[in-house]
């Protein structure tokens, strides 16, 4: 699992020297009294969400088919969709709403099979969309910005293993006695969010740019909308048949 990978890069960081003027090593905030992890925290957690996020999976493909089919805005939308999203992850660790998934494996089935449908329904309303062509604006004309936007917020929220994976990732990174943990929480989505948005919008630009090399493409009117059901599909199998672990 990607996890095991944190092991590197917590070594690599305890033999870096970070400044110590601004920072009391046994609460975890520095001298101005300010709820967050320390430098090298910081470091290590970015440098491990830089590894995660850089790996292919669910988020990128829908952002990636974003991209392609309804252009680099959309793709952009879904992004901000999904860091949405990751908030919400995030603060509902902190106030251990996300142990749920742990302790009641029913709310766990609950919440997978609610995503299950929710992708499958976007895949059937994406293809009995109207055809929309390669051009850079025809289809954001047919989708609001708050739809696409909408869509990278739900897919990422009914997503039961992303609680599980903030569940996991987080807690490492934050200090017990440092303050608010919802603070410390939320500051970290923010670095995954920040890193995320560098790794992702390199996939949108390059999306785009695909997009813009299919715009020619006239003999396949409604690939745009196939692409992004299938991609919606296979979401959802991979939800449905994949292990809670």
């Amino acid at each position: 699992m990607a996890f095991s990978l944190l092991g590197p890069f917590r070594h690599a960081c305890a033999s870096l020297s970070f400044p110590r003027i601004l920072v009391d090593e046994n609460s975890g905030f520095n001298s101005k009294g300010i709820n967050m992890p320390d430098f090298s925290t910081l470091i290590l957690f970015a440098a491990a969400s830089l590894v995660l996020t850089a790996t292919p999976g669910p988020d990128m493909l829908l952002i990636a088919s974003r991209s392609i089919s309804q252009g680099r805005a959309a793709g952009f939308l879904t992004y901000a969709g999904i860091g949405l999203g990751t908030y919400c992850h995030a603060l509902a660790a902190a106030l251990g709403l996300s142990r749920l998934f742990m302790t009641m494996p029913i709310a766990y089935e609950i919440v997978r099979w609610a995503g299950c449908a929710y992708l499958l329904y976007l895949a059937y309303k994406t293809v009995r969309s109207d055809v929309s062509s390669f051009s850079p604006t025809s289809a954001l004309k047919r989708l609001s910005s708050k739809r696409i936007f909408g869509e990278g917020l739900m897919t990422n929220l009914l997503n039961p293993k992303m609680a599980l994976f903030v569940l996991a990732l987080f807690p490492q990174f934050v200090h017990p006695h440092g303050g608010s943990m919802v603070l410390q929480m939320l500051l970290l989505a923010t670095v995954l969010n920040g890193i995320g948005f560098l790794v992702n919008g390199s996939v949108i630009l390059l999306g785009s740019h695909v997009r813009t090399r299919l715009s020619g493409l006239r003999r396949f009117p409604k690939l745009p909308q196939y692409l992004l059901a299938s991609v919606f599909t296979g979401l959802a199998c991979r939800l449905a048949l994949g292990a809670r672990n």
